[in-house]
This record gives structure tokens, sequence and C-alpha cells, in this order.
């Protein structure tokens, strides 16, 4: 028989604090890796400039632990729990709520949320509620992720559904599309995510799940890795370049998350993320 681990909401709400802080303040240590080879393969001289500058941003914000932007995101959290957790003390998603607030508070990060969208818009001071998915997975641990999802780059999201037979070449314009059009707004050099299949909320999922893997982890899948890099190459033969300034970094990396779907649709969502491509974890 499986023993139950127990898990306070103490701690999760503890963690999830400290990962908001991090995350807004350190740069995950392969999206430097491939801001630094980009900088080394950049020929256009503006280009090269911006790409110093972000460097040097993220080195500063690094050694003050200051915002690497003032847009310090949405809270969109990630949770894994192992079949075998057991959570006591409290509510899962209060003590996830609690944890961004304080860590939104205690780390003088900018409170970007606002009640009631679509008439009084007030700002409920402390960044939340974020956005929580949960996932149940075999195991006995709980994975806590938090991304910062900056708003310049989050309204540059874009779903369609696809007959069938427009396939690879109807999922290739339609992401070259949305990166040209989405231009400087979502500060380039982005990560383009990209979910294919399911439905439509599936599809959306898979999309932002899509910028969470590392930029140097092509998918496990020897097509979907090709078609990856086959989009990669064509998104930075559109000459957008760092912060649509020119140049032949437009993206960091593609990446594609895909999920079976019904035979008459071809579901495709495209997110993008920015050059700060805020990211922290932690296993309880």
């Amino acid at each position: 028989m499986a023993i139950i681990k127990e898990i306070d909401v103490g701690q999760i709400q503890e963690t999830t604090a400290r990962l908001c802080q991090e995350a807004a303040t350190l740069l995950p240590d392969d999206v430097l890796e491939a801001l630094r080879t980009a900088r080394e393969k950049e020929q256009a001289p503006l280009a090269r400039k911006v790409l110093d500058q972000i460097l040097r941003n993220a080195e500063l914000a690094g050694e003050n632990l200051l915002p690497l932007c003032q847009d310090t995101g949405t809270a969109v959290v990630f949770l894994e729990i192992g079949q075998d957790v057991h959570i006591v003390g409290g509510d899962l998603h209060e003590a996830i709520k609690r944890g961004v607030g304080e860590g939104y508070t205690g780390g003088y990060l900018r409170a970007s949320i606002v009640e009631k969208p679509f008439s009084a818009r007030v700002n409920t001071k402390n960044n939340t509620p974020p956005v929580v998915h949960t996932e149940i997975v075999p195991g006995d641990r709980l994975r806590i992720r938090v991304l910062p999802k900056g708003g310049g780059c989050e309204n540059m999201t874009r779903f369609t559904i696809m007959l069938p037979g427009e396939g690879k070449k109807g999922i290739t314009d339609f992401v070259l599309r949305t990166v040209e059009e989405a231009g400087g707004n979502p500060c380039p050099p982005v990560i383009v995510g990209v979910g294919i299949g399911g439905t439509s909320e599936t599809a959306m999922l898979l999309a932002k799940k899509a910028i969470t893997r590392r930029v140097d982890q092509p998918h496990a899948d020897a097509e979907t890795a090709e078609f990856e890099q086959e989009l990669l190459e064509k998104v930075n033969a559109l000459g957008l370049g760092p912060q649509a300034v020119g140049g032949r970094t437009t993206a960091l990396a593609v990446h594609i998350e895909t999920h079976p779907t019904h035979i008459t649709s071809l579901p495709v969502a495209v997110n993008l993320q920015c050059h700060s491509a805020r990211l922290k974890e932690a296993v309880l």
C-alpha cells in the first residue's frame, strides 16, 4: 500500500512567495545562455546593442534583486500534485493565493491585477488572485512552477481552428503571421509556444505550457522536434530581431505541444513569451 505524504499549506504558501520573488528577479540559466548565444551569432549592429542591454539588465536585476521588468505580470502557477500527496492545514488554492500576495508585496513587485475586468477594474493591490493550473500525477511530490506572464506578450496570444487539410502549412502560416503582427509588443526575442490539437481550451493551455520548457530542450518526439526547428528558422527569417529593431534573433525557441483531436478539427494556439522568460519552480 502506498504511503501518503502530508504537505502543510504553510510550506506551500512560503514556497510560492519565494518563487514569485525569484522569478521576477532571476532569469533562468537556459534563457541567459540562449541570449548570449544569440548575441554571438547576431550580425545587425543595433540588434547586438539591444541584446547587450538585455543581458546587462538581467545581470543588474540578479545582483540587486530588482525586477527584470517593471511589468511583473500575471502570476500563473502550474501545480503537479502527486496522487500520494495529502495537503493538510487548510485550502491549497488559498495557500497559493496568499503566497502570491506575500511574494508580490514583500518583494515590492508591481501589482497588475484588477477585479471586475469589464467594468470597475479596481487593482487588487497584491497581484492576486493568480491563475492556477492543477494536474494530478503519479508519485508523492508537489511541483510548483511560477510563471509571471507580462501583459505585452500575453496580449499577443492567438487561437484558431483550422480545417484538417490545412496541416503543417496552415500551422506555419498562422505562427508566422502571429509573430509578425505582434511586432515589438511581446519584447522579442521571444519564446514561441504552440499548442496543437485537443479542443479550444486544450490548445490554449498547451501553448502556455510549451513556453515553460527549457529553451535548449527540443520535443521528445522526433517529428515534432523537427517541426519546431523548421518554425524557428522561419520565424527568425522574418527579420524582426530583438525589440523589433531588425536582425536575425526574433525568437530564442519554438516549442510545440500536441494532443489528439477530433477528425473535423485542427485547433492551433500561439502563446508568446518575452525575452524576460521568467520561471521558477520547487518540488516539495
